[in-house]
């Protein structure tokens, strides 16, 4: 399970794609519908919210809305309500080093797969990253599997 903390735009379509079935998942853990996962260590960062299926409804919705400016149709009436346009959406912080990692993963992934679409995200300015995340100095975060040491 990967719930990317960049920009859903970066996604190329099977990785948006993967990112809403792992999404879904995520939340029936959250919800106690599966007893697979429930250890996740990506789940921690939605945990710690006061309402950790919201968190996470607000962050697939980001995805939903990526997915309709693409013309894919996913199911947003899978998701709880959301903040609407004008309304703050939960912000988690996420390390500037964690973002880099997924970056470097990413293009990592999309350079086999996919490599035209690696190929405009090389374009980009670098990573954003995704809407419900605020970017804060530091490092990989410690719930990172496979990180490289410094």
């Amino acid at each position: 399970m990967r719930l990317w903390s960049l920009h859903p735009q970066h996604l190329d379509r099977q990785g948006l794609t993967a990112l809403w079935r792992e999404g879904l998942l995520a939340r029936a853990v959250l919800l106690g519908r599966t007893r697979g996962y429930v250890h996740h260590p990506q789940l921690e960062r939605f945990r710690a919210r006061p309402d950790p299926v919201a968190a996470l409804d607000a962050y697939l919705a980001a995805v939903v809305d990526e997915a309709d400016a693409r013309g894919y149709r996913y199911d947003r009436s899978k998701l709880g309500p959301v903040p609407g346009p004008g309304n703050e959406r939960p912000r988690i912080e996420v390390s500037q080093g964690q973002l880099d990692f997924e970056w470097q993963h990413l293009m990592g992934k999309l350079s086999r797969r996919s490599p035209d679409w690696h190929d405009a995200q090389q374009a980009h300015a670098g990573p954003r990253c995704h809407p419900c995340f605020e970017t804060v100095p530091g490092p990989i975060a410690d719930w990172e599997r496979g990180k490289v040491a410094a």
